[in-house]
């Protein structure tokens, strides 16, 4: 049984019969207000961090329980004091030396995913950046990393947008029966490669993880949003990042971005702006206090990291005054802070960054051929689906 699914709660954004948007959170844009949040997990607490958006229903919860599917607090919704323990092990395998050491790996993946999207340009003219730079080296660096085997990218790729649909997008009772069929699929495989990583010779995750004392089960949980989480969200930063530069809204040119300051200066504008991670939740765990404003027990809480269309269309149904503070989102704020602060923060921004040098170095002459993308726009998750190129006059 998912604990996700059994909270009755008003979890998904609602249209009001205005057109309005209806926000059942208290959304908090301030920094220095999202900050406190975050600093205060006593007060405020991740436990709904991975709670699924739109509640599921009978026929999706059916086929998640025949596979045995769980998701105990582990990590990220963890507000136990199991948590800095758990925290500790993870955190050994993304310490800042071993992420500098993947340097020449993460250029070699790009370059080979770069010149790949060359030669797709010169058999059939165009190409989609987020297939054939974006998607794969992410994930491939991330097993790698945790000492897991690199196979079932296409399938690892798939689950975890299906699964970002599911906990954190509004499907609607048969499209959540799709995403659930997925997360089962998802699920058995990731039980299948726990037991086979604990008998594995050699250091990894879930070997480190259940010397630590974690049940199977609790890894389970554990890699589940980890294996999503460590790969999708810098496929999809990178993807904003190409887009942007190919569309022109970037503050540099797709020339400038082949030198390593400036892909390094567009991943780090897109961060602050438009990360793939715009928002993430609290609940207020008993009666407190924020920004001079009564918060009750049991407030559910969006905090805005960086720019996003979400929080700006929640917001006009909110007349909280945290909701309306003046500032905008900060990007000290884009992993996180405290606590809870994304392990993975420092390789993200080298993965983008590398790979946004390495493509616009290997394909100087392109140009957007779609202007008008489709986006994954979830509740805490955005991006561009496919970011289609040509090559440009002369």
């Amino acid at each position: 049984m998912m604990p996700a699914s059994s909270t009755a709660l008003p979890l998904a954004l609602t249209e009001t019969p205005n057109g309005a948007a209806k926000c059942p959170y208290l959304v908090v844009r301030d920094p220095e207000s999202v900050r406190d949040v975050l600093h205060r997990p006593a007060d405020f607490s991740p436990a709904n961090a991975l709670v699924a958006v739109t509640p599921l229903e009978g026929p999706a919860l059916r086929m998640l329980q025949r596979v045995g599917f769980a998701l105990p607090p582990v990590l990220a919704s963890n507000d136990t004091g199991t948590h800095g323990g758990i925290r500790k092990v993870v955190a050994g395998y993304f310490t800042p030396a071993t992420v500098t050491a993947m340097e020449p790996r993460i250029r070699e993946l790009a370059r080979e995913a770069a010149g790949n999207a060359a030669d797709q340009l010169v058999r059939a003219g165009q190409a989609d950046l987020v297939q054939t730079v974006a998607t794969f080296p992410p994930a491939v660096v991330m097993l790698g990393l945790l000492g897991l085997p690199v196979r079932d990218l296409a399938d690892l790729k798939r689950w975890g947008l299906d699964s970002m649909e599911l906990f954190w997008g509004w499907p609607d009772r048969d499209r959540q029966l799709e995403l659930a069929r997925s997360a089962a699929e998802f699920y058995v495989w990731l039980r299948r490669l726990v037991a086979e990583s604990v008998a594995a010779p050699g250091r990894n995750l879930f070997k480190s993880l259940a010397e630590h004392g974690l049940s199977r089960t609790e890894m389970c949980s554990l890699g589940y949003f980890l294996l999503i989480a460590g790969q999708e969200t810098t496929t999809q930063l990178i993807s904003t990042a190409l887009f942007r530069l190919l569309e022109g809204s970037a503050p540099l040119g797709w020339k400038e971005a082949a030198s390593e300051t400036g892909a390094r200066s567009v991943v780090r504008h897109v961060l602050a702006t438009e990360s793939s991670v715009p928002t993430w939740r609290r609940v207020a765990a008993h009666d407190t206090s924020l920004g001079g404003g009564r918060i009750p027990a049991g407030t559910q809480i969006l905090l805005e990291l960086s720019g996003n269309r979400i929080t700006a269309a929640a917001e006009r149904g909110n007349s909280s005054p945290q909701a309306h503070a003046g500032r905008g989102p900060s990007s000290g704020l884009v992993f996180g802070s405290g606590i809870h602060r994304c392990l993975g923060a420092k390789l993200a921004e080298l993965e983008a960054s590398v790979i946004v040098q390495e493509t616009a170095a290997a394909l100087p002459g392109i140009q957007l051929r779609d202007h008008e993308p489709e986006w994954i726009r979830h509740l805490s998750f955005q991006a561009p689906r496919t970011v289609r190129v040509m090559n440009g006059p002369g």
